[in-house]
């Protein structure tokens, strides 16, 4: 049997070879993708990126070169297409990740001094003050300028921010601080737990693989802002009148914070809830693994969550609280706020994201 890579390349084997090398790359990436959630092995990986991608082009050429049946050059050609289509696809990918696919969302007042300034889906909060303002929550890198216009529309200005805080430390809520922070010069606060996943952009051993495989080649990373002050559970941050405690629920990430502050409308008293994330992260390309720490900071989350006196609703995403049907319940009511206030639904979140969690450790 010839085994010389002229061998390995000739009209019969070529095609054979060809899904061999696929398989082989894909078991490749999953090494990789591995690899990439210890510490120390970026270098590593270019080079092992570097190595793989030369030895493939060689291979082509000398293959392309060295038969010119057209058996062979459709199957070049079209791993040759392939390649370019991959390469277009994560450009478009990583230009609509940016952005999130997100829709503009109108700007309009929750109740009192508490205003919503996201997009459709992932949501920005702003409290405003005569002594500035606090903004909770980025977006997607690409959401920056939908933020500042929306804060804009309702008569404030992004320079008033002076601090901004984050529920968690993934891209779609903290991928627009850093822009953020430049165009309103305000000091940023992170939880302690999260503070080392805000400074990579968003890289952890917390991730699944393959997430900080994306991460380190610039796919799903997003600008570090500049962490200004790290806090710890039941820190309150004050701003003038405006008071926010800290409850660092993790889970979702290991400092995913809920922030409760009071809001004041008309003669009513509300404490407003913005609950962490409660779903859970794969940490494994095939399937979700609960470690006895993670299944920990869960339980605790969901007893913490439950002792929190909730009136007004709120969450890193709006389809976690139905902010679409409260917008067109506000069309209907007189009390334009009555639809935010809504314990029943904050119980029901909690209550449907515990029962997902423990069922999928008896599936486990």
């Amino acid at each position: 049997m010839n085994t010389s890579l002229s061998g390995l390349l000739n009209k019969n084997s070529l095609p054979k070879w060809t899904l061999v090398g696929a398989l082989l790359a894909i078991l490749l990436v999953v090494a990789l993708s591995w690899i990439l959630s210890a510490p120390g092995m970026r270098i590593i990986l270019v080079l092992c990126l570097t190595s793989l991608s030369g030895a493939v082009l060689a291979r082509f050429i000398y293959a392309f070169k060295s038969h010119r049946s057209l058996k062979h050059k459709i199957w070049l050609g079209f791993l040759t297409l392939f390649s370019a289509l991959l390469v277009f696809l994560s450009i478009q990918w990583k230009a609509v990740s940016d952005k999130g696919g997100e829709i503009r969302q109108e700007p309009f007042r929750i109740a009192g001094n508490l205003y919503y300034v996201g997009t459709k889906e992932m949501t920005s909060f702003l409290l405003t003050s005569s002594q500035g303002h606090v903004l909770i929550d980025g977006g997607y890198p690409g959401n920056t300028e939908m933020i500042i216009k929306n804060i804009g529309i309702l008569g404030f200005k992004i320079t008033d921010v002076k601090i901004l805080l984050n529920s968690h430390a993934h891209v779609d809520h903290a991928g627009g601080l850093a822009a953020l922070q430049e165009a309103s010069g305000a000091e940023l606060w992170i939880s302690e737990p999260d503070a080392e996943l805000i400074e990579s952009g968003g890289a952890g051993k917390r991730n699944i693989g393959l997430m900080n495989f994306l991460i380190y080649t610039g796919l799903a990373k997003y600008p570090a802002p500049h962490i200004d002050h790290q806090f710890k559970d039941g820190t309150k941050i004050v701003l003038g009148p405006i008071e926010l405690t800290a409850h660092i629920t993790p889970g979702h990430t290991p400092g995913s914070t809920t922030w409760t502050f009071p809001v004041t409308d008309g003669n009513r008293k509300l404490l407003a809830v913005n609950t962490s994330s409660l779903t859970v992260i794969p940490s494994s390309l095939f399937g979700e693994k609960y470690d006895a720490e993670l299944q920990r900071e869960f339980k605790l989350s969901f007893k913490k969550l439950r002792s929190i006196p909730t009136d007004i609703f709120l969450g890193p995403h709006a389809s976690f609280f139905d902010m679409a049907a409260k917008l067109k319940q506000r069309d209907t009511v007189a009390d334009p706020v009555a639809p935010f206030i809504d314990r029943e639904g904050y119980s029901k979140y909690i209550d449907k994201s515990e029962e997902k969690f423990r069922k999928a450790l008896l599936d486990k």
